[in-house]
């Protein structure tokens, strides 16, 4: 057996193991009865609904993740200038649009603007057939749209919809954890999937039409179990002439320019997120360049990485459950603490979780090793999987409703900045440059979050509803 292929083996077992055991504590933990309560019954509901149409979606991203970079360099052999083109190009118009698509997503309806991102990324899908500049550069701009909307919209329902149905942190963050554990379940399946389908018809472009077809599949699915949910009504009247929605942005700025703590919020979402989407253009040239081989298993490697994100799921639920019980005791025998617990440990591992991810792209730095990488690698990703629940704890909770996705979308547009000056470097060329300037941001965040977020967590205050 092949390097690649024992680790997913070795991988896949660790991760069934733990979710077995994981699965036997809970219920351990957990009382039957609740299950049936009516309570049980809608936070079942609503995460059925969830995580069926965030499973349909997140496969339809994740099949093109494995072959995008390879797409624009082999099969239509372009230069590695304009395939940073291609990808700077979706990022300056996921960059120009987030805030629009947080604004129009608050005003005019998250399931709404949900269904756009079905139309749009599915389009994105069809243009990427055609090898002609100008269609992908189209594609590549309904790409960054769709990608503006899946970062913001489809969250912001979720947390918009539980707290309408009274859900407790707790709940929340369990909806969250298990969204991620799906992704990483959905992904490492579209990365063997579309290796095999790759190879079964020859092109890289194939597993863009099997993702069109699960766009088109999601927006039916949405369209038929979803609810509408809105921010702020309010101001719909007069917010119905301001195209630009530069009134309503204007006003999420000057919240976060007051809070510290959700400037360092978005200040965390700029480096990892950014560090995240510059590792989907770094990873496969930098194990090329250390690899004796030519042609590396790509799809059985990102379900490696996939993998490895459950793996850090799974850790963050684990830590979770054990602080909720640990909490539960400590409540019974001194009464309930009068600081916002949950938060202070989601503000902790946010520090945490940029911190080790820093180390990992040090580690990719100072060894030329395949495996090291690899392992350096699949341990960011790991992070992955706890940087999503945490961080859309934090912010569901820090954020008040009315401008939930207006805030999580804005927060995207220093993020992309980051993204387009680092590719338009060369990434390729200035690889340790790029990794090295990454792993300093995220060293940063960890610091400004340990310093602000959990300083300012840590003592009684107001969390927005």
């Amino acid at each position: 057996m092949e390097f690649y292929e024992l680790q997913l083996v070795i991988l896949v077992f660790v991760c069934a193991a733990w979710l077995l055991i994981d699965n036997r504590l809970s219920n351990a933990r957990s009382p039957r009865e609740s299950i049936s309560s009516a309570a049980g019954q809608a936070v079942w509901r609503l995460t059925r609904q969830y995580l069926v149409v965030y499973a349909i979606v997140m496969g339809a991203d994740w099949l093109q993740g494995p072959y995008v970079y390879s797409l624009y360099r082999e099969q239509y052999a372009f230069p590695e200038r304009l395939v940073a083109l291609l990808f700077v190009t979706g990022f300056i118009s996921a960059g120009l649009t987030a805030p629009l698509v947080g604004a129009w997503a608050d005003q005019h309806g998250r399931k709404r603007l949900c269904l756009v991102f079905c139309v749009t990324y599915a389009s994105a899908c069809l243009c990427i057939m055609v090898p002609w500049l100008p269609v992908l550069l189209f594609g590549r701009l309904l790409g960054g749209i769709s990608t503006s909307i899946l970062y913001s919209a489809f969250e912001s329902w979720l947390v918009s919809s539980s707290n309408a149905l009274g859900f407790s942190q707790s709940d929340l963050s369990t909806v969250l954890g298990r969204a991620t554990l799906v992704n990483g379940f959905v992904a490492s399946g579209a990365g063997i999937f579309s290796n095999q389908l790759v190879e079964f018809t020859g092109s890289f472009a194939s597993p863009f039409v099997a993702s069109g077809l699960l766009l088109c599949l999601a927006w039916m699915v949405i369209r038929g179990t979803w609810s509408e949910n809105y921010g702020a009504q309010d101001n719909m009247a007069k917010a119905g002439s301001d195209v630009l929605q530069l009134k309503r942005l204007g006003q999420a700025w000057r919240i976060v320019y007051n809070d510290p703590k959700l400037l360092v919020l978005g200040l965390t979402q700029t480096c990892f997120e950014g560090s995240m989407y510059l590792f989907v253009f770094l990873w496969v040239p930098s194990l090329q360049e250390s690899s004796s081989s030519s042609n590396l298993p790509l799809g059985y490697i990102f379900s490696c990485f996939m993998i490895s994100m459950m793996l850090g799921s799974l850790l963050y639920t684990t830590i979770i459950s054990f602080f909720a019980a640990s909490s539960a005791s400590s409540s019974a025998t001194s009464g309930p603490s009068t600081r916002d617990e949950p938060l202070v440990l989601h503000a902790k591992l946010s520090s945490l979780v940029c911190a080790v991810s820093a180390l990992t792209f040090a580690i990719t730095i100072v060894h030329n090793d395949e495996h090291v990488r690899f392992w350096a690698f699949c341990a960011f990703e790991a992070y992955v999987g706890m940087y999503y629940p945490v961080q859309g704890m934090l912010r569901g909770t820090l954020i008040s409703n009315e401008h939930r996705a207006t805030l999580s979308s804005l927060f995207r547009v220093p993020l992309n900045i980051f993204v387009v000056v680092s590719l338009l470097t060369g990434v390729s060329s200035a690889r340790y440059m790029v990794l090295t300037a990454s792993a300093c941001m995220l060293g940063f965040s960890s610091l400004m979050t340990g310093a602000i977020v959990v300083r300012g967590l840590d003592q009684p205050s107001s969390i927005p509803k």
